[in-house]
């Protein structure tokens, strides 16, 4: 469905944004506006890409204005614009709610008033039963997207949210983090050795989000299956992969343990106890489905085609089998995430 479409990504210069123009471009997408407010970044990818199709524009999702001319004969829009890292959040809560939630909502009135036909939000498993400020504004962002499915007045309007965990190698996951460290020698840093993460390789990420496009009838919430690891695992396989490589002894860098941040969680959840009673599945992805009521006249919801309710789910990383060491090295090459640079 992507192909000759007109595609437009908000933080399309960050991370998981450049992943998806990518991914959008390896599609045939026609156009693809890159929407963001890092103007460095934004001249960064336009040499890397060299794509007449790409648009490189300069904006602010805080900016309605500059949504609704942005958004001028687009088809799909990803919204990838978010403040995503928890301790910033945290510290600048005001800020926080001015891009995640006030920005998010000028995105979904954009695209209302626009001819956009389907609309998906990068959330983030922070959303669940959230214990900080950048998971409270990305529920709360969650709970727009669905509620934007009622209040287009427009039937040709589909409004969906994707949740994830880690992606290897975006700037919020700890991979690259780690890997720095190794470079200079350690010690790579912990914040607790009891801690547990889901994670998933921009492939898998970006087919969660195209996915999404594809499959959404209005308000549900997808997911894809994620492998889930102990922290520690994870430091120690990077360690014994990497070490060599930049010239250091693998046994002469240390784990250090330094605390749990502000807001840090010790094990992540992908959905709630009520979500997980009507979660869908259809091979890798899930969908949840909005919650509604017989008669309340929130959100009429007929179901997706394809997708079964799922025998057994997984909630919470604290429950999950965890990858064996071997394993994680083979996602981790499987990502390109063990790649050195010549």
């Amino acid at each position: 469905m992507i192909a000759e479409s007109n595609v437009m990504v908000t933080g399309g210069a960050g991370s998981v944004g450049q992943m998806l123009v990518k991914r959008l471009l390896d599609a045939d997408a026609n156009i693809v506006r890159i929407l963001d407010n890092n103007e460095p970044n934004l001249s960064e990818l336009r040499s890397q890409l060299d794509d007449d199709r790409c648009r490189f524009l300069a904006g602010d999702v805080r900016e309605k204005e500059r949504l609704d001319r942005a958004m001028q004969g687009i088809d799909y829009v990803i919204h990838a614009a978010a403040m995503k890292h928890v301790d910033i959040s945290e510290y600048n809560p005001f800020e926080a709610i001015k891009t995640n939630v006030m920005g998010l909502q000028n995105v979904v009135d954009a695209a209302i008033d626009s001819s956009v036909e389907r609309l998906v939000f990068t959330s983030s498993d922070k959303a669940v039963n959230p214990a900080n400020t950048m998971g409270t504004t990305k529920l709360l962002g969650e709970k727009l997207v669905t509620a934007g499915n009622k209040y287009a007045g427009r039937s040709d309007l589909r409004l969906a949210s994707v949740r994830f965990g880690n992606v290897i190698g975006s700037s919020q996951s700890v991979v690259p983090l780690f890997r720095r460290q190794i470079v200079k020698g350690g010690p790579v840093t912990l914040t607790d050795d009891r801690m547990t993460r889901f994670f998933l390789t921009t492939n898998e990420m970006a087919n969660l989000v195209l996915g999404a496009l594809r499959h959404t009838k209005g308000g549900e919430v997808f997911l894809h299956d994620m492998a889930a690891m102990r922290i520690t695992d994870l430091a120690k396989v990077m360690i014994e992969e990497l070490a060599p490589a930049y010239g250091h002894d693998s046994d002469e860098i240390n784990v250090e343990i330094v605390g749990r941040r502000i807001g840090e969680t010790l094990h992540e959840e992908v959905v709630t106890e009520r979500e997980a009673l009507r979660t869908l599945e259809k091979d890798s992805l899930y969908a949840v489905p909005p919650e509604t009521a017989e008669g309340n006249g929130y959100l009429k919801y007929d179901g997706i085609e394809g997708f079964e309710p799922t025998a057994e789910f997984v909630r919470s990383s604290a429950d999950a089998n965890y990858l064996d060491r071997s394993e994680i090295t083979a996602l981790l090459d499987r990502a390109g995430a063990l790649e050195v640079p010549a």
